[in-house]
Parts: C-alpha cells; structure tokens; sequence
C-alpha cells in the first residue's frame, strides 16, 4: 500500500515516507547517482536507525543509495512500536520502498542485524538481488541471542556488570538468559516511562560499551535507546521469528549471488564463528577477517573493508 506519502529534495539527496501495512509509516532517504547502482543501507538492531554518518560508506558518483528507518526507528511512525513488528514484515516493508522507487534489482549492504535482514530477503527474494555486502553477521539464532545475554560479558565484565545491576540482579547472580529477557521485559515495557527509560538506556549502553575492540562505557540514551531496547527485546523474545536455523537451511538459495563478508576478528558482539560458518557454506562469497577490529562498522578497518568491497562489487556487477 503505496498511498499518502511525501517527498523532500535536497541536492541529491530525496526523502519522504511511504504508508505500508498496519498503519505504519516508513522513513525512507536516497542519495548518490540516480543512474548509479541501486544499494539499500540496511541498519543494525533491531530497533537502530539511520543515521548521516551512513552516507559515508558510499561513492555517490557509483552509487544510488537508499537508507530507511525499520519500523518502529527513527523516524517512521509508530515510534518503538512492536505491534506487526516481525522480520516477515520487513523484508514486506523492503519490497514496498523497492517497487515505490521503481528499482527492479539492488544490493543490500547490512551489518549485524541488518546482516540478518539481507540474507532474510535475499533467500525469500533472490532475483531482486545483485549482491550482498555484509558485515558482523547475526544469523538469528537463539545460541547467538544467549551469548549476547550471558557470555559476551565474560570479554567485559565492567559493562556486563553494569547491564546486570541496571536491571536489578544482584552481583553475585548468574542469570540465564531468559532470567534476562524475563527481567527486562517487565522493566522496559513497564507502564512507568521512567522506569522504562532508565532499562532501556542500560540495555542499549551494554550493547554500544562492547561494540569496539578497545573497551569503553558508552551511554545510549533517549529514543533511540528505547527504540532499541524495545524492538531487540521484542525480537530475542520471539527468536527473531525465525524458525531454528533457518537462514542456514536455505542458504544455498544465494549460491549465485555475489557476497562479501566483513568480519572483525575481536567482534565480541556477532564472532567471527557465525561468518566463517556462512562463508563456508556459499561459493559465491569473499570472507574477510579484519585483524585488530571489533563490531562497530566505524572502527578504521572495518570501515577501510567495507569501502572495498563496495568496489569490487561495482566491478563484479559492471562485468556482467
């Protein structure tokens, strides 16, 4: 459902909203070469958003780049809303803002949970893809969901005492991790916004303190925090809405389609062991550990990696 949207231009950049199913409104932007190679930017999450740091990845003269807010981020509307809030209606969401922009194939280039929405819609729409560029890979599963809940903090044990204590364990506790999931959920869907706020600033600040190779206590706060502790927790709560293994059992889908995959060795947040799976497991992918880097695509050579593979697709897809 493609009705009531707006449209703003700047230079070359374009934005507006477009109404999708259930009532929600999708942010959406573009910019770069409208003649160019259409990419869509895939945010991390569930629950970031988009942010103009993200252009940033992207040669605007090779380039037709598109960026949206996922529903309930940013700036599409309902804000941190859960309701019909599934991987199944993003990919829906994706295919809406690809036919409304007129682009019969694209690119996805997704890091950590955008990762796992590329390779979601890539196996349900394969013949809308020219490639793949992925980085920090999150296949969904709910071994990885308990590392992040309860392992990762053996990497950094300051954040993951400060995650514990903020959500009212005790110091000695060693909860699993749907002691976790149970106690956040009662915290930051709690009726109490302050209440709410307070855990869901704690449950995005551990995510951001572990997501660089040099450890640091980072506070997340405000919407975005909420956003984000909402949606995630919404998600680890329904297993991303993927049924076990999922994205792996139907990978061979994607055997044709070009994949880059950018990995940082110390990426305590998504490891390495989820892309070398992956990589294995396609003949048409590229792997590339990046020494020295942890899960944050700014860290200088994940950044470096990323803008590479960004040419060497332009290359790949020009061949053709």
């Amino acid at each position: 459902m493609l009705n009531n949207f707006s449209l703003q231009y700047n230079n070359n950049k374009k934005s507006g909203y477009i109404d999708v199913s259930d009532g929600q409104k999708i942010h959406w932007e573009s910019i770069g070469n409208k003649e160019g190679i259409p990419i869509v930017f895939l945010h991390g999450g569930p629950g970031a958003r988009i942010l103009p740091a993200h252009h940033n990845f992207f040669n605007l003269d090779d380039y037709n780049t598109v960026l949206f807010d996922q529903r309930g981020c940013g700036k599409s509307k309902p804000f941190a809303d859960i309701k019909n809030n599934t991987i199944q209606k993003l990919i829906e969401d994706m295919e809406a803002l690809r036919q409304f922009l007129g682009i019969e194939k694209w690119v996805l280039f997704g890091g950590s949970w955008g990762s796992t929405l590329a390779l979601y819609y890539s196996i349900k729409f394969p013949k809308r893809c020219l490639g793949l560029i992925l980085r920090g890979v999150f296949l969904g599963t709910k071994q990885e969901i308990d590392w992040f809940l309860c392992d990762m903090g053996r990497f950094y044990p300051e954040a993951y005492n400060h995650f514990l204590k903020g959500l009212n364990f005790s110091e000695k506790a060693t909860p699993s991790s749907e002691d976790i999931i149970d106690r956040a959920s009662k915290l930051i869907f709690n009726d109490d916004h302050q209440l709410s706020q307070n855990a869901a600033n704690v449950w995005s600040s551990y995510e951001m303190s572990c997501s660089t190779i040099e450890y640091k206590h980072r506070e997340m706060v405000g919407e975005t925090a909420l956003s984000m502790a909402k949606i995630e927790l919404h998600y680890f709560m329904n297993n991303c809405f993927l049924d076990t293994n999922e994205i792996l059992n139907n990978i061979k889908k994607l055997n044709n389609i070009p994949i880059f995959i950018i990995q940082g060795r110390h990426d305590i947040i998504c490891p390495p062991h989820s892309a070398y799976k992956l990589n294995n497991e396609l003949p048409s992918s590229k792997l590339k550990i990046v020494e020295n880097a942890g899960h944050s695509a700014f860290e200088s050579g994940i950044k470096n990696a990323l803008i590479n593979s960004l040419d060497e697709m332009k290359k790949k897809i020009n061949s053709y």
